[in-house]
This record gives structure tokens, C-alpha cells and sequence, in this order.
């Protein structure tokens, strides 16, 4: 064999080795989009959950606000009712619109409530794909890392524990957008 012919099968089989790690390198292209794509996900879950709590506290002030006015009201119907007062139409008329306020809230605050409810279980519902998409952007990242380990080292078991870690974060992307 000369020494040109020698050369050439050399560049071959340098050639081939960079074919067969083809495959290696598309596996981290896919999990490099997919690790985008959770990363979105997720933070769009978590950016959810912030706004969802916002508006829980929100209506859960409101709540307060009318138990706590409910509550003072009760003590001045009270108060109009077991004292002496000089204007006794006024304070019967005062009564008389206590009485209506509490009526309205004793209607209000119980739909004020279960709407506030149902934001905290959203909120809660939000932070569950949240953390199922965290969880699969690290399974994504490690798959991908450990990918391109077969790159350094071509021994492809590496891709194939990248491949299965990777296997477990896309089924958490998958678990998260099935939460409803």
C-alpha cells in the first residue's frame, strides 16, 4: 500500500467517525428547540400564576373589606337600636339602610368568596405546570449536555443517556400542558 493510498483511508474513516456522530449532533439541535420551548412554557405558567394570585388578593380584599364593614355596621345598627337617640326617624332610617347593606353583602360576599376560590385553584393549577415544565427544562438541559458528551469522548452510551433523560423531560412538557 503507498503512502498516498494509506492517507486516503485515514481521511475516509475521519470522514466516516464525522457521519456517525450526525445523528448526535441533530439530537442536540431537537433538544436545543425543546429546551427553548419549555423554557417559554414555563415561564409564561409562572407569569400566570403571579396574575392569577394578583386577582385572588384582589377579590379576597374586597371580601375582607365587606366583612369588616358588615361587622361595623351590625355593632351601629346596634348601638341606633339599644340607645337613646334625640332623632328617632333618623335613626330609623339609618337602621333601615344598615339593615339593606347588610342584606346586599350577605348576598355578595358569599359569590365574592368562591370567585376568589376559584382563583386560588387556578393560581395552584398554574404553579403545577410550572413546576412539571422546570422539571423538564433540567431533564432537557441534562439530555442535551450529556449529549454532547459522545461529541468529546465518541462512545455513544452517552447519547443514549441523553436521550433517555431527555425522554423523561418531554413527557413532563407533555404532563404539564395536560393539567387543566
Amino acid at each position: 500500500m503507498e503512502a498516498n493510498e494509506a492517507s486516503e483511508l485515514k481521511e475516509q474513516a475521519e470522514k466516516g467517525g464525522e457521519s456517525a456522530l450526525r445523528p448526535v449532533a441533530f439530537t442536540m439541535s431537537v433538544l436545543a428547540v425543546l429546551v427553548a420551548v419549555t423554557t417559554v412554557l414555563g415561564h409564561r405558567a409562572e407569569t400566570r400564576a403571579v396574575l392569577k394570585r394578583g386577582d385572588a388578593t384582589d377579590v379576597w380584599n374586597l371580601y375582607q373589606a365587606k366583612h369588616i364593614r358588615d361587622y361595623e355596621t351590625d355593632i351601629a345598627a346596634k348601638l341606633l337600636k339599644d340607645l337613646a337617640v334625640a332623632d328617632k326617624d333618623g335613626a330609623a332610617k339609618h337602621a333601615k339602610e344598615f339593615a339593606d347593606h347588610r342584606a346586599k353583602w350577605a348576598v355578595e360576599m358569599p359569590e365574592e368568596e368562591k370567585e376568589a376560590q376559584a382563583l386560588v385553584d387556578d393560581v395552584k393549577q398554574a404553579e403545577d405546570k410550572a413546576k412539571f415544565f422546570d422539571l423538564a427544562e433540567t431533564l432537557l438541559e441534562i439530555g442535551l449536555v450529556v449529549s454532547s458528551v459522545t461529541l468529546l469522548t465518541r462512545s455513544r452510551i452517552y447519547w443514549y443517556l441523553g436521550i433517555g433523560a431527555s425522554a423523561i423531560g418531554v413527557a413532563s412538557v407533555v404532563w404539564g400542558l395536560l393539567i387543566k
